[in-house]
């Protein structure tokens, strides 16, 4: 009973690691500029909120967009603010400071089999 219980939480435990580990991926990618980096975790399709910008993308589209956002605000630092967990989903809110102003950046990461896909990402100033 008590090997099953340990099991059960050493699972659980790994389980949560993983899911943290995707989200610190892409907070590290924002914080580098690294578009490439952050479209492996992008769904098929990904909502994107950028000044000027708002549709669903498919996933070489939104990394083309990330790519050129990234090319016309030369990333400063990456700030998480607060991040969070809800039915399955992952959420970071975060600053992103770039050369030219600040965005309050918002991600929703979902748990889809054994990973985690980004499916929403947003820039907002």
């Amino acid at each position: 009973m008590k090997r099953s219980l340990f099991i059960s939480v050493l699972f659980l435990m790994l389980t949560a690691f993983t899911v943290s580990t995707s989200l610190l991926d892409v907070v590290r990618s924002i914080n580098n500029g690294d578009a490439a980096s952050v479209a492996k975790y992008f769904d098929n399709s990904v909502e994107m909120v950028l000044p000027g910008k708002s549709s669903t993308y498919s996933k070489s589209q939104a990394e083309m967009i990330l790519k050129d956002f990234f090319y016309s605000n030369p990333v400063v630092s990456f700030k998480v603010l607060h991040q969070g967990e809800k039915g399955g989903s992952e959420y970071c809110i975060g600053t992103l400071e770039t050369k030219n102003a600040k965005f309050r950046t918002t991600f929703f990461m979902k748990n889809k089999g054994d990973k985690q896909w980004l499916q929403e990402i947003r820039f907002e100033n």
